[in-house]
Order: C-alpha cells, then sequence, then structure tokens
C-alpha cells in the first residue's frame, strides 16, 4: 500500500485558480515591545556614531600627522594673553599652519592641550606638522637669545648695553656694584625682564668668584675675594691677549710684595671717569699726579675697588699669576707687550716702542709734489710727554682706554 494521500479529483476551474499560500506568522508580542524598539534606535545610532568617530579619527589623525605648510624654519611671536583663536590666526598668517582655527582648536583639544599653550617667541621647522606645532607651543621651547657683555666693560657700560637691547623688557632701578657683573654670553628669550639679567650676571659672578677663591695661590698679597675682583679688573684693562694675562697679574703681584706702586693708567682713568669707562683723549701729564683714590700712580697698593668687570680668564691669571720676577711691562708695538725685571732694560723696551711709532708716522707721510727728499716731523707729543699713537695702530678693547706706552712704569719716572 502507498502512503500517498489520495488524490482528490477537482473541477477543470478549480485546478486553473491560483494555490492559496498559508498565511504569515502571528507577530510576535516580544517584537511589538517599546523597549525592543528603543533598544534597536539605540543600537542603529550606536553603530552609526561609531563609524562617524572612526571617520573624524582617522581624518584629525592625518591632519595633525600631515606635513604643514612651512617651506623654511620660521621664527613666530605669540604675544601674551593671546587665545586659542588669537594663535591659530596668527599661525595661518605666517604661513606654519594652512586650516583655520576649527582644526587647529580640534588638534588643541584632541592633544588635551586647551589650557597648555604658553605665549613666548617660537622657532617653527621645516613642514613641521599640527602636532608639532601644538607641542612646541605647549612645551614652551622659545626662541633663546644671545646676550654677549665684553670683558672689561664697566657696569655702568653693561647697564647701558643691557637698555638699548630691544630684546629684553623693563628698567634698571640702580647700577650694580663695580666688579659684581660676569662677562660672557647669556641666553635669554624676548621679553625678559633687564633686571633679571643683571640678577644672573650677578649670580654668575658669585658663583665663578667662589670657585676660583678656592684654587687661588696661598700666596698671593691678597686677602680677600673683593681684592681678587680687584687686581684682575686691572689686568683685564691691561691687556686683551688671553697669554698674557697672567704674566701682567705677576707684574702687579710683585710690585705689592715689593711695596712699589702699580702705576696702572687705567687706574687714572677711572679715577676721572668712572663708570663711563673711556677718556675719549690721552691722559695730561697733569692727571698722572692728579689724586684720586684710584689712581696708583698717587696711591700705594690696590685701588679701593675694581676699575671693571673682569671675566673669567683674567679672574682665574689674578688667583694663579705666572711665577716670574718682571717689574715692568710696555706695548711691543705689534698689540702684545714688552716685560723687563729691571728698569734699564724696561727703558730699552720704551726706547724701542718709540722709535717703531716714529718710523710708522715717517711711513704715513706722503712727500710734497715738487719734493726731492722728505722732512718728517717729529712724533706728536701728547700733554703726559707720551709718543701719541700712530695711525693703524692695533686698537684696544671694548671698553678700554688708548694707553700710553708705558705700563706699569717705575716710581720715579722722567717722562
Amino acid at each position: 500500500m502507498s502512503d500517498r494521500p489520495p488524490i482528490s479529483p477537482r473541477s477543470p476551474r478549480a485546478a486553473l485558480e491560483p494555490e492559496q499560500l498559508p498565511p504569515p506568522p502571528k507577530r510576535s508580542d516580544h517584537a511589538r515591545n517599546p523597549l525592543v524598539i528603543v533598544g534597536n534606535a539605540i543600537i542603529t545610532f550606536i553603530v552609526v556614531v561609531m563609524i562617524g568617530a572612526g571617520g573624524l579619527y582617522v581624518y584629525g589623525k592625518n591632519k595633525l600627522e600631515a606635513p604643514g605648510p612651512l617651506a623654511q624654519d620660521k621664527t613666530v611671536n605669540i604675544p601674551q594673553r593671546a587665545g586659542l583663536d588669537d594663535i591659530a590666526q596668527i599661525l595661518k598668517r605666517e604661513g606654519v599652519i594652512e586650516d583655520g582655527w576649527l582644526v587647529f582648536a580640534g588638534g588643541v583639544m584632541a592633544l588635551r592641550a586647551r589650557t597648555e599653550l604658553k605665549p613666548g617667541e617660537y622657532l617653527f621647522q621645516k613642514n613641521a606638522s599640527l602636532r608639532d606645532v601644538i607641542g612646541t607651543i605647549v612645551e614652551g621651547k622659545v626662541v633663546q637669545h644671545a646676550i654677549t657683555i665684553p670683558e672689561g666693560l664697566t657696569s655702568e657700560q653693561i647697564v647701558e648695553r643691557l637698555s638699548d637691547n630691544p630684546i629684553l623688557t623693563g628698567s634698571i632701578r640702580e647700577i650694580p656694584r663695580e666688579g659684581t657683573l660676569l662677562p660672557e654670553t647669556y641666553k635669554f628669550p624676548r621679553g625678559t625682564p633687564r633686571e633679571q639679567v643683571l640678577h644672573r650676571l650677578q649670580s654668575a659672578q658669585k658663583r665663578v668668584l667662589a670657585e676660583i677663591w678656592e684654587r687661588r695661590n696661598p700666596d698671593l698679597p691678597i686677602k680677600t675675594p673683593e681684592q681678587l675682583v680687584t687686581l684682575a679688573s686691572l689686568v683685564e684693562k691691561e691687556t686683551g691677549k688671553p697669554e698674557e694675562r697672567t704674566r701682567v697679574a705677576a707684574v702687579f703681584v710683585n710690585r705689592l710684595q715689593k711695596k712699589m706702586r702699580l702705576q696702572s693708567d687705567p687706574t687714572i682713568i677711572y679715577g676721572l671717569v668712572g663708570g663711563k669707562g673711556t677718556l675719549g683723549r690721552p691722559i695730561k701729564r697733569s692727571e698722572i699726579t692728579q689724586p684720586s683714590p684710584y689712581n696708583t700712580y698717587v696711591i700705594d697698593g690696590l685701588p679701593p675697588g675694581p676699575i671693571a668687570n673682569p671675566g673669567r680668564a683674567s679672574l682665574e691669571a689674578a688667583a694663579n699669576p705666572a711665577r716670574t720676577r718682571d717689574l715692568y711691562f710696555v706695548a711691543d708695538g705689534s698689540g702684545g707687550h714688552a716685560f723687563s725685571d729691571n728698569y734699564e732694560l724696561h727703558q730699552k723696551n720704551v726706547a724701542k716702542l718709540r722709535a717703531q711709532e716714529k718710523q710708522t708716522q715717517n711711513d704715513a707721510v706722503e712727500p710734497a709734489d715738487d719734493a726731492t727728499s722728505s722732512s718728517v716731523a717729529p712724533a706728536a707729543e701728547s700733554e703726559s710727554g707720551a709718543a701719541a699713537a700712530p695711525a693703524g695702530a692695533p686698537k684696544a678693547k671694548a671698553g678700554s682706554q688708548k694707553r700710553r706706552p708705558r705700563h706699569a712704569a717705575p716710581e720715579a719716572t722722567t717722562e
């Protein structure tokens, strides 16, 4: 027997009618639940947000990391109290970024740097990315400007230099004591107060002086660090050649030990003009013996204080002078000095210098057109009786006065 159900005969008309499909299943009461509908909407929203956030992340990351428009390194100043919009406008105007405020603000927010942006002068590297730009401002990597203070300047001259420097701000209330500033090259950001610069120079001088004082020769005829600075200031003003400093210091130390007057020309000048530093003319004969607390042709021993701000090298030389018997030195005509330990040799060195000066002046005189032979006038003399420096002679260091041919001369002089 077959298990097939019996075929019920249908009329031809019934056979032509379409077969009736079964009714759709009844919708579950659970699917019609409002919580399910809200849940589905939330999931759909979350998916859309995630896709959007992913796209935004990729876009933002590309913007942060992409090379910037700068064709070369550039310095840009961001002023105090500049807001986010101000900074973005400055950076775009200077060509550091190519997009506007919105992209820059988005980068700042993404890096959580909204409250970390610092004013200042910044150097942005070529093709710096937005991340690099923001990082530079956040870290406060401001440009450091070098300020060089030459050795041998007085405190008044240093204050004048700082006052004329456009990088610095503020005023200086009081000129520091002579010899309390350390000449050197320092670096400061734009806008540094001038008083702050002075404090740094003073702190550096105290530190260096303390170090050198501890390493000084114990046989020095000086008792205090202040006297060491005074001696170093004389060395600084007498020579600009590094190899001569210890020997010049030795001359002064030897004369102090023998109770001889130092007879240093720069002390005459300081006694006349003080912190101005330069006399602007040769020393007059009458000024050599003019009473002054600083004139070492008149007073015994060291002056009452420094006559300039000596550098580290001169402080070192004063603390550890060369071991010589030299008592005199005179310019040798080539920018240096000739040293001697007795007066006779010193006089020969002086005569040699004057002969060189006279020859230089002779060489500088042009003969008349109708002359067959030249007659040269004698070398010009200053009021002190010293031959004036010839044209083309080596120039003195910054802040020093043109010196007479004789330095550290004997106590008795016939000039």
